[in-house]
């Protein structure tokens, strides 16, 4: 019997294993990012939130409209308007209208944000190598590949970032 069958106590044999190797992929993926959000939980911050702040960091100081957060994003979000909100709500950002075309939103990390990173970054860094670091380098080389091969069928299933402000307006000009 598979380990997956095992750990989602499933009876019947998988329909392929094409099938088995997704679900596999959707339980490790879920298995990672749990404990990613487990390292993340002592600071109240979600993945998504810390994703966003980083994208941020590293566009510092210029910043970036949100649709360009949300195409740089390693997970799709749906509403980056609500995930930004919440952020600025922390004061971890900072956004300004640009001056240029006042119906877009700029975003920018603030020192608050800067600072959260700093203290973050330690425990962030020691993620990967806590939950991959079993792996060899043959391993993780071969681990990358596949996974990259799989994503070539994906097509660009994600969903354009949502950009509107309360009043409706469009905040962020549409990706290219």
């Amino acid at each position: 019997m598979s380990r997956l069958k095992t750990e989602i106590a499933q009876q019947k044999p998988f329909s392929s294993r094409t099938e088995e190797a997704l679900l596999n992929t959707l339980r490790t993926a879920d298995c990672l990012h749990r404990a990613g959000q487990l390292a993340l939980r002592s600071w109240n911050i979600t993945s998504s939130q810390y994703n966003v702040l980083r994208i941020l960091r590293g566009a510092h100081p210029e910043g970036l409209p949100c649709s360009a957060i949300g195409d740089r994003m390693i997970t799709a979000e749906p509403d980056i308007t609500r995930l930004l909100s919440r952020l600025k709500a922390r004061q971890l950002i900072r956004q300004q209208r640009s001056r240029k075309d006042r119906r877009v939103l700029w975003t920018y990390i603030s020192d608050s944000g800067l600072a959260l990173l700093e203290e973050m970054d330690e425990t962030v860094a020691r993620l990967p190598d806590r939950l991959l670091g079993h792996l060899s380098e043959h391993e993780l080389s071969e681990f990358i590949r596949l996974l990259e091969l799989a994503r070539m069928k994906c097509g660009d299933g994600r969903q354009p970032p949502t950009c509107e402000g309360n009043d409706g307006a469009v905040t962020c000009p549409p990706s290219s």
